[in-house]
């Protein structure tokens, strides 16, 4: 059963909206001015929207646009009067799905309705197509902090509020933010991954900004940066806290301004991007040693991801080996091994200092050493390490 929203701040035409779409099957909330429309759209789910102009507190348009920034997928409907015509294309114009005049005719809303659910179910068929084309993995786990941090994706995703991800090494920092860009709207664009850990500080603003044909020695050709490279989709910044001073004070630059300067180069290059960024490191206490910017800090955490380590989420093991048992030995083209009880029991209780990483290569190991089934004793020979051995029997 579709939801729909009515906003209106009329009575009449909320509760005639309402009987005629209960009668056609639709499950409908209303809401009398902008302001209580807004805050049930950003509570529940809905399919489309249906919304007047002219209200008190806040009017159409301001809810349009703030809909948009929450959820753009959602198609939104103009009511308007007959006065309001030119605001009601304005408002097309700006991204609603259509307007309908005052007083409604039935089977123009019916069949408007129906189009606007069509363009959604075709929006998410379109996300779910992409997702297995571009094969990002499913985030497995139904552990408490799993299903906050999905809860988290499905309300942050859709927006274009910078995300910072924070996590141990192998926790799956990464997973999370490409989940972030295959439910945006931006998803039908790049998503750049860069690893700042893994650049030398020299060369890090040259990666990020691009540069100029002969800005320095080895410069024989123009470069485009990250950041151009990802205008109209996301730039994923990896260990943002191994960036150097100077290269996060031009990041700051160009998240305030969504501007950007080539190494070399006196033109600045306007960039659409959204920016999410990971770290293992406590960046607060990189801030007190000098080593991050504070107020990069700021602009980097508007919504804060923290991702558990294997060991704060042990009930997760299993779900994670059998989903590694089917990827390996499809892999490998062999029978899809099983591992008893006591194999994964003692595979919960192992400490996963790797995490999510180690896990998968310890899967991958038990597949090709073992035998049919993945015993306790196959656990014990090639799971623990022999210096491990050595101190527990010491």
């Amino acid at each position: 059963m579709a939801n729909i929203l009515i906003i209106d701040d009329e009575k009449s035409i909320r509760k005639t909206l309402t009987e005629i779409l209960s009668y056609e099957g639709y499950k409908v909330d209303e809401a009398a001015d902008g302001q209580e429309g807004f805050k049930l759209f950003k509570e529940k789910q809905y399919d489309a929207v249906l919304c007047d102009i002219k209200m008190p507190k806040m009017d159409g348009l301001e809810f349009l646009e703030k809909a948009r920034e929450v959820n753009p997928d959602i198609p939104i409907i103009m009511v308007s009067g007959h006065g309001n015509i030119d605001t009601a294309v304005d408002a097309v114009k700006k991204g609603a799905y259509d307007y309908i005049s005052k007083p409604p005719d039935l089977n123009r809303l019916l069949i408007t309705l129906r189009n606007a659910m069509d363009k959604t179910t075709l929006v998410t068929e379109t996300k779910t197509l992409r997702r297995k084309v571009n094969k990002v993995p499913e985030m497995i786990g139904q552990s408490a902090p799993i299903l906050k941090i999905k809860e988290t994706l499905e309300k942050v995703a859709p927006t274009d509020a910078r995300v910072l991800i924070t996590g141990e090494n192998g926790a799956g920092k990464e997973l999370v933010a490409r989940w972030l860009h295959e439910l945006s709207h931006r998803a039908s664009g790049p998503m750049v991954e860069v690893n700042c850990a893994a650049i030398p500080s020299e060369l890090i603003e040259s990666e990020l900004f691009g540069h100029e044909k002969g800005s320095f020695t080895s410069a024989v050709k123009q470069r485009i940066g990250k950041f151009e490279q990802a205008s109209g989709g996301t730039l994923f910044l990896d260990e943002i806290g191994d960036m150097s001073l100077s290269a996060q004070a031009k990041v700051l630059r160009a998240l305030q301004e969504g501007k950007i300067t080539r190494v070399g180069g006196d033109k600045e290059i306007s960039v659409d991007v959204r920016v999410v960024a990971a770290t293992n490191k406590d960046l607060l206490r990189e801030v007190e040693e000098k080593n991050f910017r504070l107020d990069l800090y700021h602009r980097l955490s508007v919504i804060l991801i923290h991702v558990p380590s294997l060991n704060d989420r042990r009930d997760d093991v299993p779900l994670l080996v059998d989903s590694f048992l089917d990827a390996v030995c499809a892999e490998y083209g062999i029978a899809r091994k099983q591992i008893d009880k006591d194999a994964m029991k003692a595979l919960q209780q192992h400490n996963w200092s790797g995490n999510i990483r180690e896990l998968r290569n310890v899967v991958e190991r038990l597949v090709i050493l073992s035998g049919k089934t993945i015993s306790v004793e196959d656990v014990d020979d090639f799971v623990v390490p022999n210096r491990d051995k050595k101190k527990v029997n010491s």
